[in-house]
């Protein structure tokens, strides 16, 4: 649902607040949007490509519940494996940037993961971006549902290819291959999946 003309901030600080830091950087993170959200300062990103220098973005993690993997994508401007997401238009709701980034960059329709979040956000990041007009991403990182068989048509433009990653592979998630949060990402992920008992292993 797009946020009103009047309400943005307070919506973009209530999805921020929902969420439960899995570590001491994510709850100085959150202090720290929470902060900037506050501010006045500008939240979306009104000119591409970096215009304002700090802006809301998204991730969206497709998770196989089943078989523990979830899908990155091998993003041709950053030059590594990230989740798929985007920029947050002028006064939308980031949940809805969701929606229409998967359908536009997978062409698929988004499940919330009921159990990770839902409509909420799962993750927070605050993260200077690499290579050419770096500016900094305030990103809330959204888990989807989804079915390793499911049809995916990634979008050329965007992304070299796509693959699954198994969450329990012996994968360096640290490494420059990938956005450098990931592992944190990764490691909440893990430890919310046991603690919700969606999965096991």
């Amino acid at each position: 649902m797009p946020l009103l003309d009047d309400e943005p901030r307070s919506v973009v600080a209530d999805l921020v607040g929902r969420v439960s830091p899995h570590d001491n950087q994510e709850t100085g993170d959150q202090r720290e949007i929470l902060g900037w959200v506050a501010s006045g300062a500008p939240l979306f990103r009104v000119q591409s490509p970096a215009t304002p220098p700090r802006h809301l973005a998204v991730y969206f993690a497709l998770l196989d519940d089943n078989h523990r993997q979830i899908v990155l994508v091998d993003h041709v401007k950053a030059g590594c494996w990230l989740l798929p997401g985007g920029h947050v238009d002028d006064g939308e709701n980031p949940a809805t940037t969701v929606i229409r980034e998967a359908e536009e960059e997978l062409g698929i329709a988004a499940r919330f993961h009921e159990e990770l979040g839902g409509g909420n956000p799962f993750f927070l990041t605050v993260t200077q971006t690499r290579g050419a007009d770096s500016h900094t991403d305030v990103t809330l990182w959204f888990v989807l549902a989804a079915d390793r068989g499911q049809a995916i048509v990634p979008d050329p433009r965007e992304f070299r290819g796509i693959s699954w990653f198994g969450l329990d592979e012996p994968i360096d998630w640290a490494a420059s291959t990938f956005d450098p949060q990931m592992h944190r990402f990764v490691d909440k992920l893990r430890t919310a999946l046991v603690a919700t008992g969606v999965s096991s292993r």
